[in-house]
């Protein structure tokens, strides 16, 4: 923590400063806890044995100060600038190992810590969670743990810890309880740590030999020390050097770099006049290509819009057949029922005949009841009447409205001509207009579709309803029929008692059963006449449809003469952009011969390089002999000054001045 003091918790609540002393490092300056500011004796009891300052004090402000530094520590895990910090004195327990730990797993920037006069060794398991977060360091250099009461199970966690941490260079463990067990653990654990080079072990029970291992394992450790900070001087003067031989290399390289860029330029200004060219010939491909898309999507849209047409043609046939085919079912039922009234006439008359004879006995008593007959008669005609001429009213509809089903389906056959004729006149003016409105060709194109689709769909509908008008009016009058036969041959099964007394006004009813057959016999041969005109009619139609199919085909023969001339002028335009490509192609030999000539240079560059670092490895090796040389050079020199040395001492011990001069 630079720039300012750094504030902890004391015991009891009360504050304590980390000051900055004159040699750099934090010095504490307590607060106004006594168990904080006692000192630490250095007799031979030590502060070890000085328990009620360490951690067994028990107050009313303990858990306060315990928890004051634990939201300390932990407001320090994210801190990035503090270097050292000092809780000596804080009786830190439990709580507080466990959030040392957690400070020395996240931090990454403290590297001194001091710890002296706590109890982190009393609770195992909260020690041994600080010493994984020791293990997990990788920038603390500098451990203070004096007077933490360390047991030796403590010390095999700390000899763990050491085993995998790779920065603390000292530790201070004096004045704990770490005994033979606890020192053999960490005599075990050094083999395998190679940066510790300082650690005490003063007033824990340690026996001499395994100090004289942990000092021999040190004293290997500080060799090593020196012997790295003796590599990296020699590494920083060399990195010097070959930096300065770098800055020469570089410079050099720059000159030939900036030549090659100046080639590079102009190299890829041509390169980039052949790529504009290439793409402006791209660019015409992709138009074309465009084009020729547009003119077969077109093709399929008109292909399409004819067969729907054929469709549509098809269905009307189909629906006149189907309309044919009815009236003649129709005809057929209607010939049928009257041959049945034929038949059962004559058998009446037959039994009329029969009972000429015996009625010829009871017209007395008959003729009472003739004018009751009469009425009942005049009813029946009247009702006849009636369903005959509801009969051809109903003829009437029918006919009406297939005449209007004809008339619609000939306002959509000229509405179909009209929409082909439009599309036609507008396929043509898309041909010559076809680069400037593709747009909005296609969305008219679209808008008719869905406005066929549209008459399509409402014409079905349409034909679906007069479908279901004529099979439920065809149903209404067969039901109408069947209902007044019901009624006729009731009323004559009422009437066959009385047949007797009605011998005269039958043969009268047989007169007027004649006439009626007549009629219906002229009604049978108008309605064939009727089906020979709408027969005729069907011909007709039949020929247009033809006629339609014939142009459709003339129409579809001029779009393939159409397409083959466009297909034409497409296999000119390609003939045109092979000739192009070709010449691309051209312009990229030339690319590639230019590529060419710049690996030459590049590798001509390489090799000057490869010779360049040659002559700097064998300026270095000159340079290694010359410091052998010097160093060589400078022995014989030693040397000689020794000679001469041991000469001049020799000569002056041998001289007769040695007796005058003082003793020394």
């Amino acid at each position: 923590m630079r720039g300012g003091p750094a504030r902890t918790r004391g015991h009891g609540g009360v504050s304590a400063f980390l000051q900055p002393s004159m040699q750099g490092e934090w010095v504490r300056t307590p607060g106004c806890c006594p168990a904080a500011t006692a000192p630490a004796s250095t007799g031979p009891t030590g502060p070890g044995h000085a328990e009620p300052h360490g951690g067994h004090l028990q107050g009313p402000g303990q858990a306060a100060a315990e928890s004051g530094t634990t939201l300390l520590l932990q407001g320090l895990c994210a801190n990035t600038v503090m270097k050292l910090l000092d809780l000596k004195g804080n009786n830190l327990r439990a709580a507080g190992a466990e959030a040392l730990g957690k400070l020395l797993r996240q931090n990454q920037s403290i590297q001194s810590l001091t710890l002296e006069w706590n109890n982190l060794g009393t609770w195992e398991d909260a020690f041994a969670t600080f010493c994984g977060g020791l293990a997990a360091n990788s920038t603390l250099q500098q451990l203070d743990l004096r007077n933490n009461q360390i047991s030796h199970k403590g010390a095999e966690e700390l000899a763990l810890a050491l085993k995998g941490n790779a920065t603390l260079q000292q530790l201070d463990l004096r004045w704990n309880n770490i005994g033979l067990l606890g020192g053999r653990a960490l005599v075990n654990c050094l083999p395998s740590n190679r940066t510790l080079w300082r650690l005490d072990l003063a007033g824990n029970n340690v026996p001499s030999d395994v100090l004289r291992a942990v000092e021999q394992a040190m004293e290997h450790n500080r060799d090593r020390h020196s012997a790295f900070q003796e590599t990296q001087a020699r590494t920083h003067l060399l990195s010097k050097e070959v930096q300065y031989l770098q800055e020469e290399k570089s410079k050099q390289f720059l000159d030939l770099m900036e030549t090659i860029d100046k080639q590079r330029e102009e190299m890829a200004r041509s390169s980039q006049a052949a790529a504009a060219r290439a793409g402006q010939l791209q660019e015409a491909l992709n138009e074309r290509h465009s084009i020729i898309n547009a003119l077969k999507a077109k093709l399929q849209m008109t292909e399409a819009a004819l067969a729907l047409s054929e469709q549509k043609s098809q269905d009307l046939g189909e629906l006149l057949a189907t309309a044919e085919q009815e009236r003649l079912s129709l005809s057929q039922r209607g010939e049928k029922e009257r041959r049945l009234e034929q038949q059962e006439a004559a058998e009446r008359e037959s039994r009329l005949l029969r009972d000429l004879s015996a009625a010829s006995e009871k017209n007395l008593l008959l003729r009472n009841q003739v004018d009751e007959l009469e009425r009942k008669l005049k009813s029946q005609q009247e009702e006849l009447f009636l369903t005959r001429q509801e009969l051809t009213n109903t003829s009437a509809e029918l006919k009406i409205r297939v005449v209007q089903a004809e008339e619609r389906l000939d306002v959509e056959k000229r509405r179909a001509r009209q929409s082909m004729e439009d599309s036609e006149k507008l396929r043509f003016k898309e041909v010559e207009h076809m680069t400037r409105h593709l747009e909005e060709s296609e969305r008219a194109m679209q808008e008719r579709v869905q406005r066929l689709e549209a008459l399509r769909l409402s014409l079905e509908e349409e034909l679906s309803r007069v479908k279901a008008a004529a099979l439920s009016e065809r149903g209404q009058a067969e039901e109408e029929l069947i209902k007044a036969r019901n009624q006729a041959r009731l009323e004559e099964q009422q009437h066959l008692a009385h047949l007797e007394e009605k011998l005269r006004l039958l043969a009268q009813a047989r007169d007027e059963a004649q006439g009626t057959c007549m009629q219906q016999k002229q009604t049978v041969a108008e309605a064939q006449a009727r089906a020979s005109q709408l027969s005729l009619q069907v011909e007709g139609q039949r020929r247009r449809i033809e006629e339609l199919q014939q142009e459709l085909s003339n129409k579809d023969q001029e779009k393939v003469a159409e397409v083959t001339r466009v297909r034409v002028e497409l296999q000119e335009q390609m003939g045109r952009l092979q000739a192009e490509l070709t010449a691309q192609e051209a312009l990229r030999e030339k690319v590639a011969a230019l590529e060419r000539q710049l690996k030459v240079i590049a590798s001509d560059h390489r090799e000057a390089l490869l010779d360049k670092e040659s002559e700097n490895a064998s300026l270095r090796e000159k340079l290694r002999l010359k410091e052998a040389e010097m160093a060589r050079i400078r022995d014989e020199e030693a040397q000689r000054a020794s000679f001469l040395q041991n000469a001049v001492l020799a000569y002056v011990q041998g001289s007769p001045l040695r007796s005058l001069s003082p003793p020394k």
